[in-house]
């Protein structure tokens, strides 16, 4: 076992999915990120991903059984997991989800998980009906509950043929997350900070609506970082498809109207207000009841009147007293100088903004680049992914809610 004070002491959990084979990849990139690393198998792990393949990349034994007598007397299921100061299991099956969520320790993963009190992280891997089934929903949200951090899934392509979520998110984001999570000061211990993700829908009739190709994704993982961070986190999520993030209160809203009546009854009680959500600016002025048909429309030039939509981040910027106030612009030109006098124009401390005419960045995207600008300055964040992007922001929005003296 490796010594070294410094480094991050993981435990690998490897259940008996298809996806172990990705093991020793995950095992790569968390020493790359100065982990040390443990690997522990189940029994049906061992079918798809060998001992020496994992001994080779994480110059450490890995482990199988509960009753090794050499292990135990080395350094005991029980010692190992006080050792710990993270617990991953990846893939986590179904099995092991049921198993892990109603205590069963009947095997050395299980055991460790019940004896641990490191964080535990869960990335799930399993076919589209297995994940959609409800037991397997019950079984992650105990886990939820019992403090685990569930990572994924993803959509995709799946072994057995089929397409839909399932799929184990891939190694270098497992690593980062964990990584992240386990190492990031807290830097917003005690701050309440109240974040708005994804888009909004103005409807039409009962079918059709106003919206944009906001996924979420940049504002959950905003989300995840301030709480990692200590911060105690209020999610007001637009309809997006994206799991809430562990200890994280999740408000979800469809219209901007409703955005804006759940961020003005909130924001009072925040210490910071971000806004990312991509809010529709207008909706449509009447709202049918039944569907519009095509023999209702007497040209094949459709209009539609709008009228505009109440200003979130504006509004929640002009009172007194308010949060220390942190916008998103997406634009698709000029975006430092549109972003300026937005900032300006609205009375935001401060505003991140995107070029999102770059497909590689934005909508639709894992990664994203920014520019951060407030009073003081301008601090321009290269591409990389949504998640560093957001750590990268909490520990500038934190120093600057501490200059202004609000921390």
């Amino acid at each position: 076992m490796q010594t070294d004070n410094h480094a991050k002491r993981i435990l690998l959990g490897i259940s008996g999915g298809i996806a172990a084979y990705k093991a020793p990849m995950l095992v790569r990139n968390l020493r790359k990120m100065g982990a040390d690393v443990v690997p522990v198998l189940t029994q049906n792990a061992t079918r798809f991903v060998t001992e020496t393949a994992l001994q080779a990349v994480a110059d450490n034994r890995p482990r199988t059984d509960l009753w090794d007598a050499d292990a135990e007397a080395a350094m005991g299921h029980i010692e190992l997991a006080r050792w710990a100061d993270a617990l991953i299991i990846a893939p986590a099956t179904a099995n092991v989800i049921a198993r892990l969520a109603n205590g069963i320790a009947d095997d050395l993963l299980t055991t460790l998980y019940l004896a641990t009190t490191a964080p535990v992280f869960v990335a799930p891997a399993m076919n589209v009906k297995m994940w959609e089934h409800a037991a397997t929903g019950r079984n992650l949200e105990r886990l939820r509950d019992d403090g685990v951090t569930v990572l994924g899934p993803a959509d995709g392509a799946q072994a057995c043929g089929e397409f839909g979520p399932g799929r184990m998110i891939e190694p270098d984001e497992i690593a980062e997350k964990v990584t992240a999570a386990i190492g990031t000061p807290r830097v917003l211990d005690g701050t309440r900070v109240l974040i708005t993700a994804g888009p909004t829908r103005e409807f039409l009739d009962p079918v059709r609506f106003i919206s944009n190709r906001s996924s979420g994704r940049q504002g959950f993982a905003l989300a995840e970082a301030a709480h990692n961070a200590g911060a105690q986190v209020t999610l007001v999520a637009g309809p997006v498809h994206l799991p809430t993030p562990t200890g994280i209160e999740r408000i979800d809203v469809v219209s901007a109207k409703q955005m804006k009546d759940a961020v003005t009854c909130r924001a009072p009680h925040a210490d910071i207000f971000v806004s990312v959500a991509a809010v529709a600016d207008y909706r449509p002025h009447t709202v049918h009841g039944q569907k519009l048909k095509k023999s209702q429309q007497r040209s094949t030039d459709f209009r539609v009147a709008l009228k505009e939509n109440e200003d979130i981040v504006g509004s929640i910027a002009g009172v007194k007293p308010r949060p220390f106030v942190v916008g998103f612009a997406a634009e698709t030109e000029s975006p430092l100088e549109h972003a300026r006098e937005k900032r300006r124009r609205k009375c935001m401390d401060a505003i991140v903004v995107n070029d999102v005419s770059d497909p590689a960045i934005g909508f639709d995207s894992s990664d994203n680049a920014v520019t951060l600008i407030h009073a003081g300055g301008e601090v321009g964040l290269p591409k990389m992914r949504k998640g560093a992007i957001a750590r990268r922001l909490v520990d500038e929005i934190a120093a600057l809610y501490a200059s202004a003296g609000r921390g």
